[in-house]
């Protein structure tokens, strides 16, 4: 999964990215709405975490702009603002979800991981053979064995599993599981992938397709 977060006070920004990253969710940062528009429109995020009272352009527009486009993006609109009208104009302009300031940030996850469950394929336990994998839980088992993993091994493996047996290149999981300053030139993806195949035994669910990435037949 992957995550913009568009917050006008830097601190909050960071502190929100940084707790999604410590959830196991790319997550990037934009400052103003301008920079929230380019960033959404190049990248493809699951979730916008959208600010309404952004600098540059506002989050109102920000949020018309991603709505008329073709990213398929959810959003999470945040507002001081806690009236029941400032809720429903939000809603009103398209966005998913709303998140009055100050909130707590399990709650935030909790509501992002909701979103993220309603793109399309993106049921919240999927079965592939023998193997479970419960999105909303965060829980794997093969077999009727639980499967212990790391954050970023259950990132790769929600990726494998979504993309129902298409191929899925080694840049595309750095840049869905990881976030914009993951070095491209690293073998991170590599190094997990071998661990994650450890964990998850024989035989071998994670077939290498030479040349394009890795897919689960």
């Amino acid at each position: 999964m992957r995550v913009l977060v568009a917050e006008d006070q830097p601190e909050l920004a960071d502190d929100i990215a940084e707790g999604l990253r410590d959830q196991g969710v790319g997550a990037d940062v934009a400052y103003d709405g301008a920079s929230a528009i380019e960033k959404a429109l190049l990248n493809s995020y699951d979730v916008v975490v959208l600010d309404r009272d952004l600098p540059r352009i506002h989050g109102d527009a920000v949020c018309a702009a991603l709505v008329a486009s073709p990213s398929p993006a959810r959003i999470l609109m945040l507002t001081a603002a806690a009236t029941v009208a400032s809720r429903v104009d939000g809603l009103n302009l398209g966005a998913d979800d709303y998140l009055v300031k100050p909130f707590a940030f399990e709650e935030l996850v909790a509501r992002v991981r909701a979103l993220a469950r309603r793109q399309p394929g993106s049921a919240p336990v999927i079965i592939r053979a023998d193997l479970v994998v419960d999105r909303a839980r965060r829980r794997v088992s093969r077999a009727g064995r639980a499967v212990s993993l790391t954050r970023k091994e259950l990132g790769i493996l929600e990726e494998l599993v979504i993309a129902d047996g298409g191929v899925v290149s080694a840049e595309d999981l750095l840049d869905r599981v990881w976030d914009e300053n993951a070095d491209p030139f690293t073998r991170t993806v590599t190094v997990t992938i071998a661990r994650l195949r450890r964990k998850l035994g024989e035989p071998d669910l994670i077939e290498t397709v030479v040349g394009s990435g890795y897919r689960l037949p």
